[in-house]
Order: structure tokens, then C-alpha cells, then sequence
């Protein structure tokens, strides 16, 4: 979808989510007034308002949080159903929490059941019925938009097969026109479209509505049409052009200017500044009731390391962080003193040929082995987070000798910031092998999102405390 399509799109959801959640409080409501239970149930009309806002409010940005709405519109039925299971899960626990933490008020839990299954049976009902209802608010909304595409051949059929998936929302392909400046027989696609000379285009824009003129041709024409796009600028028509000629399969393209220079960028990391800086407030947050929560223990396992072996109780350690920047990286020591000049003697162990992992390593020093199976050796590391070197969730840091035997594509796992812990770490731990581990990585850049950074941590802290898949 067009972005600004898209941003109508999650606007109108948006707004329709916060009457849907009026609207299910209201009927809950009404509903739990008239059950004929020993307790009476009613609420102040200030808290009641209140509690209205806050859960019409909640659900909204639950809803772009999980980004709901971005796909609401051509999602599968399916998709439908969960997204509004979740968003509606999210949106119960942050309502009970503002309850029984904030308020200190006693309410109905029938009513709070009834209100959370009407609220999702409606979001469902209405999302569902609003795929056939989008097409009519888009021309309603004035979104109607004709296009002509310049260019034939498959890279042309293809951008006009991908238009066509978008007709719900107004847009109109009115024909094809040939680069080389001759007629044509008519393009089959879901529809038949003319194929006319492109020396027509001046009168095309003087006989009709033309909104838009997509240009799908190889990289070595574009010169030889700057004539072309000199008169869609001065008509005001907006022109796109394809760039799939470019070899980028994992970026996401942008065009930016520097002055006065455009230029366009491809990113194959994420690279929304307002999600990564909410993801850096996160850490801040969370890392440092990770510090204060987990002081007594962080101080006695510091006492045990100390007491048990000779040495630092901190090993600090050269690693890789996001673009390659090197940091100093904590854990608590969990080897014996001197135990990495002793290598040598148990390289041959290593499970995996880059990234060494050597099970029953035996330079752990006597408590070494239960701090790394329940993962407290990384406890330190939260300091890491909190400077910045880290991320709570992020592919693993790894040594820079390690990143020097990287493969090409193995390398753009340093486009982000280095973990805690990530996808490969509740997928097994270190019985994953390397491969393995580096497609995870680059899968978790793929499809990042702060709702999966979240899931993500959730599922770990059972792992972590399960002791499962740590050498």
C-alpha cells in the first residue's frame, strides 16, 4: 500500500477501535447491571468515564504497537482473529493492572470478561466487514487515483499486477506506454490495457485524468527519458519509478536529500529512529530495575566467584557491537584464572568451527558450570545495556577474531545492536548450531518489532530459569 494510503488506513482503524471499545464497555456494562447476582454493580460516572478512556486509549496503541492496523485491510481471515486475540490480550492485562495498581478500585470480574469478549467480537465483526467496505470509503475519501505505466516487458507486467492488488483503494490503471514510441497489442493482465506510444503521453495528460505515471523500465533508458519526467514535473503529475533493477532483496529503500543532492537509501537494518529510540528508553528502563532487583544477587555471586577461585570476579572481554564498533564487554568469571591462554589445549573440543562453544569445558572453574547453565555469568551485562554497548534483545556479540571468519552474508548481523539475549537463545541455546544461529539473527533483524522483542524476553526467563539447552 502507498504510504499515504496506509496512513488513512491505520488512522481510520484506529479511530474505529477507540468506538468499538466505548461501545463494548457500554454493552458489558449493561449487560452486568442487569444479571440478577447477589452483589449490585454500578460505577461512579467519573470512573467510569475514565476507565472508558483509558480503554479505548489502550487499545489503540496496543493496536499500532503490534501494528494491527497496518495490515488489517488484506490480512487472511485468520490473521484477523489472532491479531485481535492479542490486541485485546494486551489491553486486558494493561486495564486490570491500571485497576488493581492504580486505583485501588474493586470492579466486577464478570464484567471485566464480558467487556474484553464483546470488545474482540466487535473489533472481529468490524474488521472483517470493513475489506469490502474500504474500496467506498477511499472514493469517499477522495483517494481515486489513475495511473499510466511506462515501460513493457516483465518488470511492467509486474508493477501492473501489483497496482491491481490495490483497486480496493481507488487506483486505476489506464494503459501502458512503449519506451521505443510504438503502438502495441494490449496487455493481459486481470484486466486488457492499451499499449499506446509514449509520444502520445502530453496529449494523454491534455484529453484525461492522469494522476499518477509509474516508470518500469531498465536502469540504461532512464537517460534517455529525462524529457519525460521534466514534463511530469511541470504538469505536477507525480511520478514513481520502479527500482528493482537495484540487487537490494533485504533493504528497505527511502529517498532522503543532503542539501540539495537526492539520494536514495537502502537500509537492510531496521531503521525507524522514534522505534529504535522507544527501544533504547526500554533498555534504559528495564535494565536498571534489572540492576536494583537483581543486586543481591548480582552481589552473591560476585562473593562465590571470589571465594571459590582465584582471580577477577569481572572477565572483561573485547566484542563486536553494532557496525562492527568493538566495547568492552562484562560477564562474571566463570573460569578458572588464566584460562584463555590455556585455549590451545582445548580447541579441539569446540562444537562449532567460528564461534567456539566447548561443553563440560574443563577450565570452568567449581561453581562456573551452574553460572552459565541458568545464564548468571551474563548478569553483568546489563551494565553493558545501560551504557549502550547492548541491547536487551539483539543478535549475541561476538569476539572480533570470530567476526573476521564471518561469511559475506553472515557479516549484517552487526547492523544491530548486540543482545542479551535473541531469537536463537529460546530456540535452543547452544545446542544450535552456527548456521543455524546466524539465519536466526538476521531473521529476528528482518522482522524486528518491539512486540517481538517482548516476546521474546518473555519466553526466555523460563528458559533461563529451566536451565535448558546451556553449556
Amino acid at each position: 500500500m502507498f504510504r499515504s494510503q496506509q496512513r488513512k488506513t491505520k488512522i481510520l482503524f484506529g479511530l474505529s477501535d477507540v468506538v468499538l471499545a466505548a461501545a463494548a464497555f457500554e454493552l458489558a456494562y449493561r449487560f452486568r447491571e442487569h444479571l440478577a447476582l447477589d452483589k449490585t454493580f454500578f460505577l461512579l460516572p467519573d470512573f467510569k468515564t475514565l476507565l472508558i478512556c483509558f480503554s479505548a486509549i489502550t487499545s489503540v496503541a496496543i493496536g499500532y504497537w503490534l501494528n494491527v492496523y497496518g495490515k488489517v485491510d488484506s490480512a487472511e481471515l485468520t490473521v484477523i482473529l489472532r491479531d485481535g486475540v492479542r490486541q485485546v490480550a494486551y489491553s486486558a492485562i494493561a486495564v486490570v493492572l491500571f485497576i488493581v495498581f492504580g486505583l485501588q478500585e474493586k470492579i466486577s470480574r464478570v464484567f471485566l470478561a464480558s467487556f474484553f469478549a464483546t470488545n474482540w467480537v466487535l473489533l472481529t465483526i468490524f474488521r472483517i466487514a470493513a475489506r469490502n467496505l474500504i474500496q467506498d470509503v477511499s472514493q469517499s475519501l477522495g483517494n481515486q487515483r489513475h495511473v499510466l505505466i511506462v515501460g513493457l516487458g516483465e518488470r511492467a507486467e509486474r508493477l501492473g499486477r501489483n497496482l491491481e492488488n490495490y483497486r480496493q483503494y481507488g487506483l486505476k490503471i489506464l494503459g501502458f506506454l512503449n519506451p521505443d514510441d510504438t503502438p502495441g497489442e494490449a496487455i493481459q493482465l486481470a484486466d486488457n490495457y492499451p499499449v499506446l506510444p509514449l509520444s502520445e503521453l502530453r496529449n494523454l495528460l491534455n484529453r484525461h485524468v492522469v494522476d499518477e505515471i509509474h516508470f518500469a523500465v531498465e536502469s540504461n533508458r532512464l537517460p534517455a527519458l529525462e524529457e519525460v519526467f521534466l514534463l511530469c514535473d511541470e504538469e505536477g503529475v507525480c511520478s514513481r519509478l520502479a527500482v528493482d533493477f537495484f540487487p537490494h532483496v533485504n533493504s528497505e529503500l527511502a529517498l532522503e536529500r543532503i542539501g540539495q543532492t537526492p539520494m536514495l537509501t537502502f537500509t537492510a537494518a531496521p531503521d525507524d529512529e522514534v522505534l529504535l529510540l522507544a527501544k533504547r528508553v526500554i533498555d534504559i528502563a528495564l535494565s536498571v530495575v534489572g540492576i536494583i532487583l537483581l543486586s543481591p544477587v548480582l552481589a552473591a555471586v560476585a562473593v562465590l566467584v571470589k571465594l571459590t577461585s582465584r582471580g577477577p570476579v569481572i572477565f572483561s572481554q573485547q566484542r563486536c557491537g553494532l557496525n562492527g564498533r568493538t566495547f568492552t564487554f562484562y560477564k562474571f568469571r566463570s573460569m578458572v584464572d588464566g584460562a584463555e591462554q590455556r585455549f590451545h589445549e582445548v580447541a579441539h573440543l569446540s562444537q562449532r568451527e567460528v564461534a567456539t562453544k566447548i561443553p563440560n569445558d574443563p577450565r570452568l572453574s567449581p561453581i562456573g558450570g551452574v553460572l552459565r547453565k541458568f545464564s548468571l555469568d551474563e548478569l553483568p551485562q546489563l551494565f553493558n545495556v545501560l551504557k549502550g554497548d547492548m541491547s536487551l534483545v539483539g543478535p549475541r556479540p561476538a569476539i572480533p577474531g570470530e567476526v573476521a571468519q564471518y561469511k559475506r552474508w553472515q557479516r549484517r548481523r552487526l547492523r544491530m545492536r548486540p543482545g542479551l539475549t535473541c531469537l536463537w537463545a529460546v530456540e535452543g541455546r547452544d545446542h544450535v548450531d552456527f548456521e543455524t544461529w546466524m539465519r536466526m539473527d538476521l531473521q529476528y533483524i528482518d522482522n524486528w518489532s518491539l512486540s517481538l522483542d517482548a516476546r521474546i524476553i518473555l519466553l526466555t526467563i523460563p528458559h533461563v530459569l529451566s536451565g535448558k539447552g546451556a553449556n
